[in-house]
């Protein structure tokens, strides 16, 4: 299973999504999320730069690390090997499926692929290996996609440059839309409540 996520500067909205996902996936998984490839990369991202600091102290309140990361311009190939993208915005969806068209039935805003959730058949997925499993997910999401209205409440704000309090709400609202996708993605099945592995930082709030 190969996840990429995409904000701008790849240093506070994707880094988040990325390590928390990856945090699940090792509490849920064990040894065999050594398998996935969780990455994520920027639009308009430098080269190896850490992450913010206040959205690295957001995301170890929720128990992620980030310990390590360091920034990456995203490039076509990224997209086009990845199983599927989630981005931050709309705008960012747009410049992926500039740079990588191919990728378009796989490529959706974090908050849409959440949202279009909820319509989705999951019925057969657990079977599936995660690889398979990432890729029929999202040929179900996208055969969903055009009868959902996009809007601009898709987009997830950027705290680039803000308070601490802005990263957490922006950490948060990352964390609320991949909470039901990873419990599909890992589990096979989609996660509501305080359930675990994945109450880490939901159930404290953030």
């Amino acid at each position: 299973m190969h996840l990429l996520f995409v904000c701008t500067g790849n240093l506070c909205r994707s880094p988040v999504a990325e390590r928390l996902t990856a945090s699940w996936a090792q509490k849920t998984l064990g040894a065999n999320a050594a398998a996935l490839e969780i990455a994520s990369a920027g639009t308009g991202a430098p080269v190896g730069e850490p992450m913010d600091p206040r959205s690295a102290a957001a995301l170890r309140r929720m128990g992620g690390q980030p310990d390590g990361f360091r920034s990456r311009p995203m490039t076509a190939g990224m997209a086009e090997e990845a199983d599927l993208v989630l981005t931050a915005t709309r705008r960012q969806r747009r410049l992926v499926l500039e740079m990588a068209p191919r990728a378009l039935r796989r490529t959706f805003t974090l908050r849409e692929a959440a949202d279009l959730l909820s319509e989705v058949d999951l019925d057969g997925l657990r079977p599936l290996s995660p690889t398979a499993r990432a890729r029929e997910l999202a040929v179900r999401l996208d055969a969903r996609r055009g009868y959902r209205r996009v809007s601009q409440e898709d987009d997830i704000l950027d705290p680039i440059g803000r308070r601490q309090a802005v990263h957490d709400e922006t950490a948060k609202a990352i964390a609320t839309a991949l909470r039901p996708l990873a419990g599909v993605l890992f589990l096979g099945q989609e996660l509501h409540g305080d359930v675990q592995p994945f109450e880490d930082g939901i159930a404290a709030g953030y």
